[in-house]
């Protein structure tokens, strides 16, 4: 039996439209003052947008630098036609997230329970559409969800 995909279109993403573009920043958290860059991308026609994205950390306090890198994909999933992402990284993890967004923030909460490890991204839209707040969110089994990382985005010109 042949299943006719469900179309994206323009209405669908919207809300998303203010990540789409490279950015990038500095921030500071718990593993330290660093810089990096992302970038969030249409991808498959319209289907999917990808965030490819680094940070930096210099050596500090006798750890050695190092580098963060992860791939986010955000889509549609099932009828009711939820917006669920996918996060990799470089250190093995692997998180689900629910996303909710309107047209100046986009909020990415970890699957699962109170009993097991979560996360939550934030970007929000500031000074017009060039600038972005980050801030990503950790919460340990049990306990409450407290900032791990906050930064400021800047939105590069095209070919920079």
């Amino acid at each position: 039996m042949f299943l006719a995909p469900l179309l994206a279109t323009a209405d669908d993403w919207e809300p998303l439209q203010f990540l789409i573009g490279q950015w990038t920043g500095q921030g500071t958290g718990s593993p330290g003052n660093g810089a990096g860059r992302f970038s969030f991308t249409p991808d498959l026609q319209g289907h999917i947008l990808i965030r490819k994205s680094f940070a930096e950390y210099p050596a500090a306090g006798g750890k050695p630098g190092y580098r963060h890198d992860d791939l986010l994909i955000v889509y549609r999933d099932g009828a009711e036609r939820q917006w669920r992402a996918i996060y990799f990284d470089n250190e093995a993890h692997v998180i689900r997230y629910t996303v909710a967004a309107s047209a100046k923030e986009a909020v990415f909460t970890s699957d699962g329970t109170k009993a097991e490890a979560r996360y939550r991204m934030t970007y929000r839209a500031a000074e017009g559409t060039d600038r972005l707040g980050f801030r990503f969110e950790v919460a340990a089994p049990g306990k409450e969800l407290t900032p791990y990382i906050d930064a400021v985005m800047r939105r590069e010109a095209p070919g920079q």
